[in-house]
């Protein structure tokens, strides 16, 4: 389901001179249906940068990125944006939504931008959401104005609502409390037995054992130089 081969990445210094940093260099990843592969390494091995260069937020220098037979490397934004829709989810540690959005209809776009009835689709936000312990008062209101964890949450409830072939998490369990911790544990565990295939950065090693079947340390990829 994700195929990496060769992948490298370079960081351009505009403002130092034009100074190129070679930050990843080779690396190799695959990723099959319903295997969770943990992404490892210290700070500042790549790991954030391997994840945006799967979702095709940073551009590769060389080699391929094969999301269920697309190649991101070479992709036009269209391509990029029809994968992101039906293929490809990313759970990461912020929020980033439309002022005055209703938090319901900020869990239920996945669904609603691949054609789902608005009902049914409001119907799987309710669900997730009280799953994730959002009281339902605040269901009505934008989560802008919502703690760091509610919003970690609704982010979450977002991620997980349309079944992706694909999925990135960036740490999904941080700061939370161990009921709530126990629900994405779950969600995971669902969405690996439908046949998901996960990259995910899981900084909590007992989370990492129960859910990941493998680890791959990124640091491996470093260029020498950099």
């Amino acid at each position: 389901m994700i195929e990496i081969s060769n992948l490298s990445k370079t960081f351009t210094l505009h403002n130092q001179g034009g100074v190129v940093i070679p930050v990843m260099q080779g690396a190799e990843l695959s990723v099959a249906r319903g295997d969770c592969v943990a992404l490892t390494g210290e700070s500042g091995a790549g790991k954030s940068t391997l994840m945006r260069m799967i979702y095709g937020n940073y551009l590769a220098a060389s080699g391929s990125i094969l999301i269920d037979g697309v190649d991101v490397t070479k992709a036009e934004p269209r391509e990029i944006l029809d994968l992101r829709r039906h293929t490809l989810g990313y759970v990461s540690q912020f929020l980033r939504v439309v002022p005055r959005v209703p938090t319901i209809d900020v869990v239920a776009e996945p669904l609603l931008a691949v054609g789902v009835e608005t009902e049914v689709a409001r119907d799987k936000a309710r669900e997730l959401l009280a799953r994730l312990r959002i009281p339902e008062r605040l269901w009505s209101l934008s989560p802008t104005s919502f703690s760091g964890g509610e919003q970690q949450r609704v982010n979450i409830a977002r991620g997980f609502a349309h079944e992706y072939p694909a999925m990135l998490l960036d740490e999904p369990t941080a700061s939370l409390d161990a009921a709530n911790r126990e629900t994405v544990l779950s969600l995971i565990e669902e969405a690996k037995a439908r046949g998901a295939a996960i990259v995910g950065i899981f900084h909590d090693e007992a989370a990492r054992e129960r859910v990941c079947d493998r680890e791959i340390d990124v640091s491996i990829y470093t260029p020498k130089a950099a």
